[in-house]
């Protein structure tokens, strides 16, 4: 199924301007081994203009995290410091007196893709519980709304 070319030619017919329409299809399409799985996250739309990314983010302090919207692309980077890593192994001590038995909470650097619709920004970012929430919202300029346009009758 990745492998099949689709045609969007009649779509282009009647509209204008959706050329990114067969790229963003492509992308969806991309083998399942190329999307991220980590951190797991969920995105959320509340309100006719508004949307939430919550990213599950436990074990990175918001010094560790960060941000960057270039044009309709969102990246979200973590990065561990290396002294808060400590390169710590199961059997070691990390901290003076503990001895990490299982080590389950993933401590992994990361970085994560958003492609954004026109007119989306970034409103904030909160860390709160292990979770960090990225609020976007939808701003379509004035100029960009729907018009009406009035028909005048042409005199003769």
């Amino acid at each position: 199924m990745n492998n099949c070319a689709i045609d969007f030619s009649p779509l282009f017919r009647s509209s204008i301007g959706y050329d990114h329409v067969s790229r963003l299809m492509e992308t969806a399409l991309a083998s399942p081994k190329s999307a991220p799985n980590y951190p797991p996250y969920n995105i959320e739309k509340y309100g006719e203009n508004n949307y939430r990314i919550t990213m599950a983010v436990a074990g990175f302090s918001d010094d560790d995290l960060q941000l960057t919207q270039k044009d309709n692309l969102l990246i979200v980077t973590g990065q561990k410091t290396k002294d808060a890593k400590e390169n710590c192994t199961e059997n070691e001590a990390c901290s003076p007196g503990v001895i990490f038995l299982h080590r389950g909470i993933g401590q992994r650097n990361f970085e994560t893709h958003f492609q954004l619709a026109d007119h989306v920004r970034v409103e904030n970012a909160k860390l709160q519980s292990g979770l960090l929430h990225i609020e976007l919202k939808r701003e379509v300029p004035e100029e960009k709304k729907p018009r009406t346009i009035k028909v005048e009758m042409a005199r003769a």
